[in-house]
């Protein structure tokens, strides 16, 4: 798979699924706003917002591979870009004190 499609295929999973998971996490989003007893937990599956609002959010991210948004991937970048000089003036410190020590 060249890298062209594998962009393709990440931006865009099959409209079919996406429409049910979507659906599947707008459901349990309402049940759990408007249903008190949908915010407890169940014998048997557990806690109950997980499996009727998480699970449907992680495999909506999931047919996306996983990706962030685009805000966040910039802020990111943008993030390392600051933490190069303080890297720097480490390695200066640690050579500056190896330096006094000998």
């Amino acid at each position: 798979m060249t890298e062209s499609s594998r962009r393709t295929a990440v931006e865009h999973p099959d409209p079919r699924v996406l429409r049910c998971v979507r659906q599947a996490a707008l459901a349990g989003l309402a049940l759990v706003l408007v249903w008190p007893a949908m915010r407890g937990s169940n014998a048997w599956i557990g806690w109950l917002p997980l499996w009727l609002l998480g699970m449907p959010l992680s495999a909506w991210w999931a047919l996306y591979r996983f990706r962030l948004p685009a805000a966040w991937r910039n802020r990111r970048q943008h993030a390392g870009g600051r933490q190069r000089p303080q890297a720097r003036r480490l390695r200066r410190a640690r050579r500056v004190g190896a330096v006094r020590a000998a």
